[in-house]
């Protein structure tokens, strides 16, 4: 998980908002449509796939709705609170920005820190934010330079946990096998939109490929994946 240092500069005539390798160009919280099967939660009652089998969601090419840039305007929250918005509100937006760059894949954002943000010097207020309806706690640390009356505010933000996002995870499936030849038949489970983990923790979720080195006697077979978020991106590791 990024630990992203911000400012926040109160001023009657204007604000300024910053975060490291942030925009604070206008752009939506958007709702992210789905792509296939890749946007559905799965069913309780799915029956699991039989051995040899494609799983549910066949990966045949990159995820139309995965950015590539975490700077992409797609990835950025309207409206952008008024120049009279309380300081909170003003983290609140900053937080919900800092998770789609992060996810980089569009999506409904909200955030609420329920107790405010406490604005002194080492104070530690805890915010919660959502994206597709997962939610993430988040820790909000202020510098402990912090001075009242300050023309700026520096806080870190820490996410005490990660989202593990279907689009993103078959998208990355898709880019980390797609030039091996001993690698084909890419596909996952059905992988909810989005579900909050933590960081490199199994998943219990799965996607495979088909492997001409696999199987019994190396005579070919599934090779099965087992789900991890690391600290940037959706991680793999081969289940025995």
């Amino acid at each position: 998980m990024r630990i992203s240092k911000n400012l926040i500069g109160l001023a009657a005539i204007g604000i300024l908002v910053t975060g490291c390798g942030s925009s604070s160009d206008d752009d939506s919280a958007r709702t992210s449509g789905s792509t296939g099967s890749a946007g559905t939660a799965p069913s309780e009652e799915a029956k699991a796939p039989e051995p040899g089998a494609d799983l549910a969601v066949p990966v045949t090419g990159p995820q139309a709705d995965v950015v590539a840039s975490s700077s992409d305007p797609k990835l950025k929250v309207l409206p952008k609170p008024a120049n009279g918005a309380s300081f909170t509100e003003k983290v609140e937006h900053k937080l919900q920005e800092d998770l789609l760059r992060r996810l980089k894949v569009p999506g409904k954002t909200s955030a609420n820190c329920p107790d405010g943000v406490t604005q002194k010097a080492g104070a530690v207020s805890i915010c919660n934010v959502t994206y597709e309806g997962a939610t993430v706690p988040y820790e909000i640390e202020i510098s402990e330079k912090y001075k009242p009356g300050s023309f700026l505010t520096f806080y870190n933000s820490t996410p005490k946990q990660s989202i593990l996002v279907a689009k993103a995870a078959y998208e990355r499936l898709w880019t980390s096998y797609k030039g091996r030849s001993d690698a084909s038949k890419l596909s996952c489970e059905e992988l909810p939109v989005a579900k909050a983990v933590d960081e490199e923790t199994e998943t219990g979720l799965h996607c495979q490929y088909w492997s001409k080195y696999a199987g019994d006697e190396r005579n070919g077979g599934f090779v099965k994946l087992g789900i991890k978020v690391n600290r940037h991106n959706v991680d793999f590791f081969e289940v025995r």
